[in-house]
Protein backbone atom coordinates (compact mmCIF):
# COMPACT_ATOMS: atom_id res chain seq x y z
CA UNK A 1 0.00 0.00 0.00
CA UNK A 2 1.25 3.56 -1.01
CA UNK A 3 1.54 5.66 1.97
CA UNK A 4 -0.56 8.66 1.79
CA UNK A 5 2.09 11.32 2.50
CA UNK A 6 4.00 9.98 -0.53
CA UNK A 7 0.51 10.32 -2.76
CA UNK A 8 0.30 13.80 -1.27
CA UNK A 9 3.83 14.93 -2.35
CA UNK A 10 3.28 13.33 -5.65
CA UNK A 11 0.22 15.56 -6.49
CA UNK A 12 1.49 18.59 -5.34
CA UNK A 13 4.84 18.15 -7.49
CA UNK A 14 2.67 17.36 -9.86
CA UNK A 15 0.94 19.99 -9.57
CA UNK A 16 4.06 22.58 -9.24
CA UNK A 17 4.69 20.81 -12.33
CA UNK A 18 1.78 21.62 -14.13
CA UNK A 19 2.07 25.43 -13.16
CA UNK A 20 2.78 27.85 -15.78
CA UNK A 21 5.36 30.28 -15.08
CA UNK A 22 4.87 33.84 -15.31
CA UNK A 23 5.69 35.63 -18.51
CA UNK A 24 9.70 37.61 -19.60
CA UNK A 25 9.10 40.72 -20.80
CA UNK A 26 11.82 42.61 -22.97
CA UNK A 27 11.01 46.37 -23.36
CA UNK A 28 10.12 47.79 -26.67
CA UNK A 29 10.95 51.18 -27.05
CA UNK A 30 9.24 54.57 -28.74
CA UNK A 31 12.16 56.87 -29.94
CA UNK A 32 11.54 60.08 -30.58
CA UNK A 33 13.95 60.94 -33.52
CA UNK A 34 14.13 58.70 -36.76
CA UNK A 35 14.38 55.46 -35.42
CA UNK A 36 11.90 53.30 -35.40
CA UNK A 37 10.18 51.93 -32.87
CA UNK A 38 9.96 47.97 -31.19
CA UNK A 39 7.10 46.62 -30.35
CA UNK A 40 7.25 44.36 -26.80
CA UNK A 41 8.45 41.14 -26.98
CA UNK A 42 7.14 38.00 -24.47
CA UNK A 43 9.05 35.07 -23.80
CA UNK A 44 6.60 32.04 -22.55
CA UNK A 45 8.49 28.98 -21.53
CA UNK A 46 6.92 25.62 -22.51
CA UNK A 47 7.72 21.93 -22.50
CA UNK A 48 9.45 21.85 -25.84
CA UNK A 49 11.32 25.20 -24.87
CA UNK A 50 10.52 28.98 -25.43
CA UNK A 51 7.57 30.97 -26.90
CA UNK A 52 8.32 34.34 -28.34
CA UNK A 53 5.39 36.58 -28.63
CA UNK A 54 6.65 39.20 -31.44
CA UNK A 55 10.39 39.95 -32.59
CA UNK A 56 11.23 43.23 -32.07
CA UNK A 57 12.47 45.83 -35.06
CA UNK A 58 16.17 46.34 -34.44
CA UNK A 59 19.55 43.75 -34.14
CA UNK A 60 19.78 44.94 -30.47
CA UNK A 61 16.21 43.74 -29.98
CA UNK A 62 16.01 40.81 -31.56
CA UNK A 63 19.42 39.71 -30.02
CA UNK A 64 18.39 40.61 -26.30
CA UNK A 65 15.91 37.49 -26.95
CA UNK A 66 18.37 35.26 -28.32
CA UNK A 67 20.83 36.04 -25.08
CA UNK A 68 17.50 35.12 -22.99
CA UNK A 69 17.40 31.68 -24.59
CA UNK A 70 21.02 30.79 -24.18
CA UNK A 71 21.29 32.63 -21.07
CA UNK A 72 18.91 29.53 -20.22
CA UNK A 73 19.84 26.74 -22.01
CA UNK A 74 16.81 26.44 -23.84
CA UNK A 75 15.92 26.11 -27.69
CA UNK A 76 13.87 28.94 -28.73
CA UNK A 77 10.65 26.44 -30.40
CA UNK A 78 8.03 28.75 -31.62
CA UNK A 79 7.49 32.60 -32.85
CA UNK A 80 3.58 33.90 -32.22
CA UNK A 81 3.47 37.33 -34.20
CA UNK A 82 0.39 39.41 -33.02
CA UNK A 83 0.29 41.16 -36.16
CA UNK A 84 2.77 42.18 -39.24
CA UNK A 85 4.04 45.64 -38.33
CA UNK A 86 7.76 45.18 -38.64
CA UNK A 87 8.48 46.54 -35.03
CA UNK A 88 6.97 43.24 -34.67
CA UNK A 89 8.34 41.37 -36.83
CA UNK A 90 11.65 41.99 -38.07
CA UNK A 91 13.49 39.76 -35.69
CA UNK A 92 12.16 36.82 -37.11
CA UNK A 93 14.63 35.96 -39.33
CA UNK A 94 17.16 36.59 -36.55
CA UNK A 95 15.20 34.13 -34.41
CA UNK A 96 14.70 31.69 -37.05
CA UNK A 97 18.38 31.95 -38.24
CA UNK A 98 19.81 30.79 -34.65
CA UNK A 99 16.97 28.30 -34.45
CA UNK A 100 16.05 27.15 -37.88
CA UNK A 101 13.37 24.08 -36.24
CA UNK A 102 11.01 27.53 -35.04
CA UNK A 103 7.42 27.55 -36.01
CA UNK A 104 5.64 30.74 -37.10
CA UNK A 105 2.23 31.29 -36.12
CA UNK A 106 0.41 34.10 -37.04
CA UNK A 107 -2.55 35.09 -39.33
CA UNK A 108 -2.10 35.21 -43.04
CA UNK A 109 -2.99 39.84 -42.90
CA UNK A 110 0.70 39.88 -44.02
CA UNK A 111 -0.48 38.80 -47.44
CA UNK A 112 -2.57 41.98 -47.94
CA UNK A 113 0.08 44.42 -46.28
CA UNK A 114 2.66 43.41 -48.84
CA UNK A 115 0.52 44.76 -51.39
CA UNK A 116 -0.48 47.61 -49.93
CA UNK A 117 0.82 49.18 -46.98
CA UNK A 118 4.27 47.50 -47.02
CA UNK A 119 4.54 47.62 -50.88
CA UNK A 120 3.76 51.44 -50.25
CA UNK A 121 6.36 51.73 -47.49
CA UNK A 122 9.11 49.98 -49.30
CA UNK A 123 8.71 53.06 -52.18
CA UNK A 124 9.40 55.63 -49.65
CA UNK A 125 12.57 53.44 -48.30
CA UNK A 126 13.79 53.70 -51.53
CA UNK A 127 13.64 57.96 -51.95
CA UNK A 128 14.90 58.16 -48.76
CA UNK A 129 18.01 56.04 -49.53
CA UNK A 130 19.11 57.99 -52.38
CA UNK A 131 19.32 61.34 -50.02
CA UNK A 132 22.63 61.58 -49.65
CA UNK A 133 21.95 63.82 -45.97
CA UNK A 134 20.73 60.35 -44.14
CA UNK A 135 22.70 59.50 -41.81
CA UNK A 136 23.97 55.67 -42.40
CA UNK A 137 22.74 54.02 -39.50
CA UNK A 138 19.11 55.06 -40.35
CA UNK A 139 19.88 54.13 -43.97
CA UNK A 140 20.74 50.50 -42.40
CA UNK A 141 17.57 50.51 -40.59
CA UNK A 142 15.38 51.03 -43.79
CA UNK A 143 17.71 48.19 -45.44
CA UNK A 144 17.08 45.72 -42.53
CA UNK A 145 13.34 46.40 -43.04
CA UNK A 146 13.49 46.62 -46.63
CA UNK A 147 14.83 43.20 -46.74
CA UNK A 148 12.00 41.67 -45.10
CA UNK A 149 9.69 42.75 -47.57
CA UNK A 150 12.15 41.90 -50.26
CA UNK A 151 12.16 38.26 -48.90
CA UNK A 152 8.62 37.63 -47.66
CA UNK A 153 8.86 34.46 -45.95
CA UNK A 154 10.79 35.92 -43.40
CA UNK A 155 7.50 37.52 -42.46
CA UNK A 156 5.13 34.60 -43.36
CA UNK A 157 3.33 31.93 -41.08
CA UNK A 158 4.83 28.84 -41.06
CA UNK A 159 1.65 27.64 -38.90
CA UNK A 160 -1.40 29.90 -40.12
CA UNK A 161 -3.78 30.37 -37.47
CA UNK A 162 -7.49 31.63 -39.01
CA UNK A 163 -9.79 31.12 -36.06
CA UNK A 164 -9.85 31.37 -33.07
CA UNK A 165 -9.70 28.18 -30.24
CA UNK A 166 -7.64 26.21 -27.52
CA UNK A 167 -3.72 25.85 -29.57
CA UNK A 168 -1.12 23.81 -28.07
CA UNK A 169 1.88 25.57 -28.91
CA UNK A 170 5.55 23.75 -27.95
CA UNK A 171 3.39 21.83 -25.68
CA UNK A 172 1.77 24.43 -24.12
CA UNK A 173 -2.18 24.81 -24.05
CA UNK A 174 -3.38 28.75 -24.60
CA UNK A 175 -6.52 30.46 -25.51
CA UNK A 176 -5.51 31.98 -28.91
CA UNK A 177 -7.66 34.55 -30.41
CA UNK A 178 -8.18 36.09 -34.09
CA UNK A 179 -9.55 39.74 -33.61
CA UNK A 180 -11.02 40.89 -37.24
CA UNK A 181 -10.00 44.45 -38.65
CA UNK A 182 -8.69 45.51 -35.63
CA UNK A 183 -5.20 47.47 -35.19
CA UNK A 184 -4.61 45.23 -38.13
CA UNK A 185 -6.51 42.95 -40.91
CA UNK A 186 -5.96 40.03 -38.19
CA UNK A 187 -4.92 40.45 -34.94
CA UNK A 188 -3.84 37.71 -32.71
CA UNK A 189 -3.86 37.46 -28.85
CA UNK A 190 -3.34 35.02 -26.26
CA UNK A 191 -5.41 34.08 -23.11
CA UNK A 192 -3.44 31.61 -20.38
CA UNK A 193 -6.18 30.55 -18.12
CA UNK A 194 -3.56 29.40 -15.57
CA UNK A 195 -1.11 32.25 -15.38
CA UNK A 196 -4.58 34.31 -16.08
CA UNK A 197 -2.19 36.27 -18.26
CA UNK A 198 -3.58 37.70 -21.94
CA UNK A 199 -0.68 39.01 -24.32
CA UNK A 200 -2.60 41.62 -26.66
CA UNK A 201 0.19 42.71 -28.93
CA UNK A 202 -0.87 46.33 -30.36
CA UNK A 203 -4.77 46.29 -29.04
CA UNK A 204 -3.56 47.97 -26.08
CA UNK A 205 -0.24 50.37 -26.80
CA UNK A 206 -0.16 52.73 -23.39
CA UNK A 207 0.99 56.12 -25.21
CA UNK A 208 -1.28 56.26 -27.44
CA UNK A 209 -2.97 53.54 -30.17
CA UNK A 210 -1.05 53.12 -33.30
CA UNK A 211 -4.27 53.85 -36.34
CA UNK A 212 -2.18 53.43 -39.03
CA UNK A 213 -3.88 49.96 -40.06
CA UNK A 214 -6.98 50.42 -37.89
CA UNK A 215 -10.58 49.91 -37.96
CA UNK A 216 -11.57 51.46 -35.15
CA UNK A 217 -14.74 49.18 -34.82
CA UNK A 218 -13.45 46.13 -35.18
CA UNK A 219 -10.41 47.36 -32.38
CA UNK A 220 -13.43 48.11 -30.38
CA UNK A 221 -14.94 44.86 -30.63
CA UNK A 222 -11.58 43.02 -29.72
CA UNK A 223 -11.30 45.04 -26.94
CA UNK A 224 -14.89 44.40 -25.39
CA UNK A 225 -13.52 40.59 -25.83
CA UNK A 226 -10.59 40.50 -23.66
CA UNK A 227 -12.15 42.26 -21.29
CA UNK A 228 -14.38 39.60 -20.72
CA UNK A 229 -11.61 37.16 -19.95
CA UNK A 230 -10.49 36.65 -16.42
CA UNK A 231 -7.19 38.24 -16.95
CA UNK A 232 -5.40 39.58 -14.13
CA UNK A 233 -2.42 40.62 -15.99
CA UNK A 234 -2.15 42.17 -19.44
CA UNK A 235 0.77 42.33 -21.60
CA UNK A 236 0.49 45.25 -24.26
CA UNK A 237 2.24 45.89 -27.54
CA UNK A 238 4.44 48.65 -26.35
CA UNK A 239 4.07 49.82 -22.80
CA UNK A 240 4.28 48.49 -19.09
CA UNK A 241 2.22 45.68 -18.02
CA UNK A 242 -0.66 46.35 -16.84
CA UNK A 243 -3.78 45.21 -14.11
CA UNK A 244 -6.92 44.48 -14.97
CA UNK A 245 -8.09 48.28 -13.89
CA UNK A 246 -5.50 49.84 -15.94
CA UNK A 247 -6.74 47.93 -18.89
CA UNK A 248 -10.34 49.28 -18.55
CA UNK A 249 -9.31 52.70 -17.74
CA UNK A 250 -7.17 52.65 -21.49
CA UNK A 251 -9.86 50.83 -22.79
CA UNK A 252 -12.37 53.51 -22.09
CA UNK A 253 -9.60 55.91 -22.74
CA UNK A 254 -9.84 54.56 -26.65
CA UNK A 255 -13.37 54.36 -26.86
CA UNK A 256 -13.91 58.21 -25.67
CA UNK A 257 -11.22 59.28 -28.34
CA UNK A 258 -12.68 57.37 -31.05
CA UNK A 259 -16.55 58.90 -30.53
CA UNK A 260 -14.45 62.18 -30.44
CA UNK A 261 -13.11 61.78 -33.42
CA UNK A 262 -16.20 60.86 -35.11
CA UNK A 263 -18.08 63.82 -33.90
CA UNK A 264 -18.65 67.91 -34.77
CA UNK A 265 -16.03 68.77 -31.59
CA UNK A 266 -12.80 70.77 -32.13
CA UNK A 267 -9.91 68.49 -33.15
CA UNK A 268 -7.88 70.05 -30.22
CA UNK A 269 -10.18 69.25 -27.65
CA UNK A 270 -10.27 65.35 -28.92
CA UNK A 271 -6.23 65.68 -28.38
CA UNK A 272 -6.61 66.83 -24.76
CA UNK A 273 -9.07 64.44 -24.46
CA UNK A 274 -7.20 61.31 -24.87
CA UNK A 275 -4.10 63.39 -22.65
CA UNK A 276 -6.90 63.87 -19.91
CA UNK A 277 -8.30 60.10 -20.20
CA UNK A 278 -4.68 58.20 -20.75
CA UNK A 279 -2.68 61.07 -18.49
CA UNK A 280 -1.27 57.67 -16.50
CA UNK A 281 0.16 56.00 -19.11
CA UNK A 282 1.24 59.19 -20.81
CA UNK A 283 5.24 59.73 -19.62
CA UNK A 284 6.56 63.92 -19.87
CA UNK A 285 9.42 62.80 -22.43
CA UNK A 286 6.51 61.20 -25.14
CA UNK A 287 4.07 64.56 -24.37
CA UNK A 288 4.08 66.22 -27.47
CA UNK A 289 5.29 62.83 -29.52
CA UNK A 290 1.29 61.77 -28.21
CA UNK A 291 -0.27 65.28 -29.41
CA UNK A 292 1.18 64.99 -32.92
CA UNK A 293 0.33 61.36 -33.51
CA UNK A 294 -2.97 61.84 -32.36
CA UNK A 295 -3.53 64.63 -34.11
CA UNK A 296 -2.33 62.60 -36.89
CA UNK A 297 -5.02 59.95 -36.41
CA UNK A 298 -7.71 62.06 -36.44
CA UNK A 299 -7.14 63.71 -39.50
CA UNK A 300 -5.98 60.26 -41.50
CA UNK A 301 -8.16 57.55 -39.94
CA UNK A 302 -10.90 59.03 -38.24
CA UNK A 303 -11.60 62.23 -40.20
CA UNK A 304 -10.95 61.23 -43.44
CA UNK A 305 -12.60 60.72 -46.06
CA UNK A 306 -15.65 57.56 -45.49
CA UNK A 307 -13.62 55.66 -48.19
CA UNK A 308 -10.79 55.93 -46.37
CA UNK A 309 -12.06 55.45 -42.62
CA UNK A 310 -12.69 51.92 -43.89
CA UNK A 311 -10.02 51.12 -45.95
CA UNK A 312 -8.64 48.63 -43.01
CA UNK A 313 -12.09 47.39 -42.30
CA UNK A 314 -11.90 44.94 -45.24
CA UNK A 315 -9.73 42.43 -46.76
CA UNK A 316 -6.62 44.51 -47.87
Amino acid sequence: MIHRSIVVLALALAGCAAKSPPAHVIPGSVPLDWRGPDGNSVILRAPDGLIVVDTGRHPAHAHAILDYARERKRPISAILNTHWHLDHTTGNADIRQAYPRAQVYATTAIEGALRSFLGRNRGQADKTLTDPKVPAEQKAQILRGRSRIDHPDTLRPTRPVSQSGRMRIAGRQFEVHVAPFAATEADLWLYDPKTREAVVGDLVVDIVPFMDTACPDGWLSALREIERMPFTTLIPGHGPVMDRSAFVAWKTAFKHFVDCGRSAVDKANCVSGWERDAARFIDEPHRQYVRDAADYYLTTRLRSSLEEQQRYCKPL
